[in-house]
């Protein structure tokens, strides 16, 4: 054989070992891909505290279920909408307001909503400070308000549930985090502000409530209505499996949200009493 002949040959078993390589490498990745899930969350607090606080919880996931799963911080409600429906999340943490917003648009699928003390609803109140004179919504007449996100609307509709008007505000303001608004309310840049029940525990010494929802459904986990029956199964047998009696759960329960002791499964018929509240339907 001559020696370009060899050399021919060298050069084609080197490109047919390449080829392989690289659809090995393609393969893997695809696979890799295919097993990976992004978790992502409304965003209740700045994105390094939200980080910490679902870390736990997709450890825990990855670890149960023999997938990758990952925490994916949005910076607001909104993007935390669109970020499952155009699939750069699989599973959200969302408001019942969000949660809304992602059925309608998105046909995501409910998974499970948390509990609190065995219950999966929640009150969202009226907060001011703990000496303020402001002692029913009458008060807040010519007063200073504080908004979380610009698309909770679950918000303002609880204001305007208990009677009082919008308008009648001096002015009100949207600050993004629970926290925000009560260290707001608690420092005198707002005479009053909406809080989720937990967290006006969290400054029970501090603040004081003066108004009180009816009980709401919780928050829920929802995921991409693209997700296989399969992986839908094994993640809600997981998340069913966090029992709040159990100090290695309640870690990663409280570290979600203080209050939180377990999941139950969730139903989207849960949020049918949201929807007449936000006049959907």
């Amino acid at each position: 054989m001559s020696r370009s002949s060899n050399h021919a040959s060298v050069f084609i078993a080197f490109f047919f070992v390449l080829a392989l390589q690289t659809f090995s490498i393609a393969h893997a990745a695809n696979k890799v891909t295919h097993e990976e899930l992004q978790l992502g969350s409304v965003a209740m607090d700045v994105p390094a505290e939200m980080v910490k606080r679902l870390t736990p919880l997709t450890a825990y996931l990855s670890k149960k279920t023999g997938m990758t799963v990952n925490f994916h911080a949005s910076p607001n409600l909104d993007t935390a909408v669109e970020d499952i429906g155009k699939n750069i999340t699989q599973i959200a943490y969302l408001t019942p307001a969000a949660y809304l917003e992602a059925r309608e648009k998105y046909a995501v699928i409910p998974l499970v909503n948390p509990l609190s003390k065995g219950k999966g609803t929640f009150t969202l109140v009226i907060a001011v400070q703990k000496d303020s004179p402001i002692k029913t919504m009458a008060d807040l007449k010519g007063k200073k308000f504080a908004f979380g996100d610009k698309k909770a609307k679950l918000q303002p509709a609880v204001v305007v549930s208990s009677g009082f008007k919008l308008e009648n505000f001096a002015s009100y303001d949207y600050l993004n985090h629970y926290d925000n608004i009560a260290k707001a309310v608690i420092n005198g840049d707002f005479d009053a502000g909406i809080l989720k029940d937990s967290v006006a525990q969290s400054f029970a010494s501090e603040l004081r409530v003066i108004h009180t929802s009816p009980p709401l459904p919780n928050y829920i986990f929802a995921v991409s209505k693209d997700m296989k029956p399969k992986t839908i199964a094994k993640l809600k047998k997981a998340m069913l499996e966090l029992k709040g009696d159990n100090e290695e759960h309640k870690a990663i329960l409280t570290g979600v949200e203080k209050n939180y002791d377990g999941f139950e499964a969730a139903s989207d018929k849960d949020f049918d009493g949201i929807r007449k509240v936000l006049g959907k339907k």
